[in-house]
């Protein structure tokens, strides 16, 4: 597989982002046309930047740039659905979620996190062996990501995508924030990397719910062609047994989505599916 550099997508700045750079433009002059009214300039930037704050901590919103939290309606159309899997790989996990994936022929996304990548890699290889698709998310999986500056987080980004590409032999497409959380430097840094932000439609919040009924019943919930479920093999909560409840709660999702009459696909093929209608 190749692993030259995606060539670069092209960025575009949101209406939102639009109307926050002419806040701060406004702001500015202002200042420069009523220097006593600094506090009136001095709130609408401090109000700006709570709304940009808050559009970061919603890990589903646009408000920032492109985010995948459904496939495109030409994936949709075809009855596509993703299981997007997080935070590993994880050794002990991993391979038996890779044996449940093999037991009912379907593939899936997985988001991993570099460092954890570089400790497995043969897991990593074993992933690509089965047909799923390696994505990025970061190098090192910072609680405090949302709050890092561009060079930082150029940093994080290009360090996961380059530890994977080289682990798994194929350049991630797809990038999702740790805990889905970000700002605005994100999207340049993504839009050079050929990267796309992919959140999701629904999830079971399985990292902290042990309770695999309650999972399922989150993430099934609607269900519908075109949905993006989120699941995690690192980080997993445990059943008062022990038993990581991914393993519990993937069958019954992949069982309700083939009765659904859907069926799984990893994220490149959605996108491959979506350019391809474009081309059509």
């Amino acid at each position: 597989m190749s692993t030259a550099p995606l060539p670069p997508r092209r960025g575009r700045a949101t209406t939102f982002m639009l109307l926050s750079y002419g806040l701060h433009a406004g702001a500015l002059g202002l200042l420069v046309w009523q220097p006593a009214w600094w506090p009136w300039a001095l709130a609408i930037v401090a109000l700006d930047h709570l709304a940009i704050t808050a559009a970061g901590l919603w890990p589903r919103s646009r408000l920032l740039g492109p985010n995948w939290r459904r496939l495109p309606a030409a994936a949709a159309q075809g009855g596509q659905v993703v299981i997007s899997i997080d935070d590993g790989p994880d050794p002990k996990v991993t391979p038996q979620v890779l044996a449940l994936l093999d037991q009912y022929a379907v593939k899936a996304s997985f988001f991993l996190i570099g460092t954890r990548a570089e400790q497995s890699p043969e897991l990593v290889a074993d992933i690509v062996s089965r047909g799923h698709s390696v994505e990025n998310h970061s190098y090192s999986h910072p609680h405090l990501f949302s709050l890092f500056g561009p060079q930082r987080m150029a940093a994080e980004v290009a360090r996961g995508q380059d530890c994977l590409t080289a682990l798994s032999g194929q350049r991630p497409r797809f990038f999702r924030a740790p805990a889905g959380l970000r700002n605005p430097f994100l999207e340049p840094v993504l839009a050079r990397h050929g990267l796309w932000l992919a959140s999701w439609t629904r999830r079971g919040y399985d990292t902290r719910n042990a309770d695999a009924d309650n999972v399922c019943a989150r993430l099934l919930k609607g269900l519908a062609a075109g949905d993006i479920l989120l699941l995690h093999d690192g980080h997993a909560a445990r059943s008062a047994s022990g038993q990581p409840v991914i393993l519990a709660v993937l069958p019954r999702v992949i069982e309700a989505i083939s009765q659904a009459g859907l069926h799984c696909v990893t994220l490149p093929e959605a996108l491959l599916a979506a350019r391809l209608a474009r081309e059509a």
